[in-house]
């Protein structure tokens, strides 16, 4: 009404800056999602990968609380930790998450957990580094897990899985292109098969039901991104990573089907337009012949950008290691020249292709990541060559710079108990067990439990031996634990060691097993020293606050910070 009784010229003057305003709002939209990068753009910018594995992932049967981040004998996460790693030359981080075990009945995330997630994924971008959010052990083998490749399984779960999304996404909506958010982990058929859909049915390869599976995936696929560009803000751009079927790589040339998981997957329709999501395989071959290994991981390396990167994005192996990295002598341990030389080659192989690399995870393992230092330097140094050059020389603090230490343990659980061995023995081979306490214990207080025989043996002094007896402990051990026979109970370990028939001794793996914490404390940790006034002329202090020209391997004080001489 008031717009009809204004001039024309007027009116006319109105609808030109309108206009205006317009062109410009667009504008700067148009430059605001051009300045957002691309998938391949972050796929190259994050460098070399790390799975911060067995933390926030870990989970068992029911509702957990915090703790559970350390179910699976991990501490608590530290941002020490992220600063070691950016330090040394990793440049991203993926962080599995499983929510399950933290959502009530209605699919809402407890509080403080979302919490706790987001307190970690500040640790990796406070340090510089690119992250990747998932929805990990949700999926899996067996029905403990919700998530699963069928139509059944997406019909019924799709609305409680976007509202999942939808949660995560709003926590997160604000953080820069940095934060990459990732589908699902390794999401199976009704079969539980892995390589291919169907591989695990009695009866054979099915492809009616295989092409339900894989229709699943891309459907979840699809959820994911549908929900995730809804919540806007810097989500409307995002990058975005889904995942094969079963994060299925297919590799090899065994059966005829192993290609499907990566023909078969779609890329997802996108509101963002084109360049703004990544595809996700894993990668765990076996290296028993290295010199097959190699072609094999040559033409997986291949296929994936003939199968993969064709369809409009980049490819992230989001796991990688070799098919025996769960088992109790490693491919690290068993032959170390042999791994190196795989770890060397994949991750050259894989930047060839400009493939994202995330491996997993016993570069920095248990009571390591609390200090924070390097379990495995040497395969560290390895990778970091390989993608940076033969001169790059990174900073790998291992144990031996912290010094002596001693393990705190508090039962929050009756029954609890601590990992003193997790890793199988031989009996034939061992003599016994040595475990050395800061002092005696109450009576009945603690017990030694030894896994596959249901032998105890109770603790009454500072220094107990249990020694090994095939007639009533059998040939292999799984387990030897130290058990609590009640909440509250605490103690102090100096030491755990194995000694094997020759004399020779191997140290015991201190962690968590069920219903107790640890806090590891150095009796010979750096303390604040008091230096002379000159100590920021550039002078080395040994940690007895000694001044030195000639600095040899170690940790001194330079400046008033700590530096370690490699």
């Amino acid at each position: 009404m008031y717009i009809c009784s204004l001039k024309p010229k007027l009116i006319q003057n109105m609808m030109k800056r309108i206009g205006l305003f317009c062109l410009l709002l667009t504008l700067s939209l148009v430059l605001h999602a051009q300045s957002f990068e691309t998938a391949t753009q972050a796929v190259q910018n994050m460098g070399i990968g790390w799975n911060l594995g067995n933390t926030l992932d870990a989970c068992s049967s029911g509702q957990q609380g915090l703790e559970s981040e350390i179910y699976w004998g991990q501490p608590y996460t530290k941002p020490e930790l992220m600063q070691m790693l950016k330090k040394a030359g990793f440049g991203a981080m993926r962080i599995p998450v499983t929510w399950m075990n933290h959502m009530d009945s209605s699919g809402k995330v407890n509080a403080q957990w979302m919490a706790r997630v987001h307190e970690v994924v500040d640790y990796v971008i406070n340090a510089g580094m690119y992250c990747i959010l998932n929805v990990h052990h949700d999926t899996g083998e067996g029905s403990s897990h919700w998530l699963h490749a069928s139509m059944t399984n997406y019909n019924q779960n799709k609305a409680k899985y976007e509202y999942l999304w939808q949660q995560i996404a709003n926590e997160f909506k604000d953080y820069d292109q940095r934060l990459l958010f990732e589908s699902y982990n390794e999401m199976l058929d009704k079969y539980d098969s892995w390589c291919f859909a169907t591989f695990a049915r009695s009866g054979g390869y099915n492809a009616t039901d295989a092409a339900d599976a894989y229709n699943a995936i891309n459907s979840y696929a699809q959820s994911f991104v549908n929900t995730v560009r809804a919540t806007g803000g810097n989500n409307a751009k995002r990058n975005l990573v889904v995942n094969t079927y079963g994060a299925c790589n297919g590799y090899g040339t065994w059966n005829a089907h192993l290609k499907e998981p990566l023909t078969e997957m779609k890329m997802p329709n996108d509101p963002a337009g084109a360049g703004h999501i990544a595809f996700q395989i894993h990668a765990y071959p076996s290296i028993a012949n290295l010199s097959s290994a190699k072609n094999e991981i040559s033409q997986m390396f291949n296929d994936l950008n003939t199968y993969l990167v064709s369809k409009g994005g980049p490819v992230i192996v989001g796991e990688w290691g070799t098919s025996n990295v769960d088992a109790n002598v490693p491919d690290y341990e068993a032959d170390r020249a042999k791994y190196l030389e795989f770890v060397t080659y994949f991750v050259k192989k894989g930047k060839e292709k400009g493939a994202g690399l995330f491996y997993w995870m016993g570069i920095s393992d248990n009571s390591d990541r609390s200090l924070p230092a390097f379990t495995q330097p040497d395969a560290a140094e390895a990778m970091l060559k390989a993608y940076y050059g033969n001169d790059y020389q990174p900073v790998l603090p291992t144990r031996d710079d912290f010094g002596e230490s001693v393990y705190e343990v508090t039962y929050n659980s009756q029954w609890g108990e601590l990992n003193l061995i997790k890793n199988a023995i031989n009996t034939a081979d061992y003599q016994r067990l040595e475990l050395e306490l800061t002092e005696a214990p109450a009576a009945g207080a603690f017990s030694l439990k030894v896994y596959d025989s249901g032998h105890y043996q109770s603790i009454s002094s500072a220094n107990t031996t249990m020694t090994f007896n095939t007639g009533t402990m059998g040939n292999t051990i799984s387990r030897i634990t130290l058990q609590s026979s009640a909440a509250g109970n605490k103690t102090t370990i100096k030491s755990v060691r194995l000694v094997k028939k020759d004399g020779t001794t191997v140290s015991g793996s201190i962690s968590t097993f069920w219903g107790c914490t640890i806090e590891e404390k150095f009796v010979t940790a750096i303390s604040p020293l008091s230096l002379p006034d000159d100590a920021s002329a550039n002078i080395y202090y040994d940690l007895q606050g000694r001044s030195t020209q000639h600095p040899t391997k170690g940790l001194y004080i330079l400046n008033g910070k700590k530096v370690i001489i490699k």
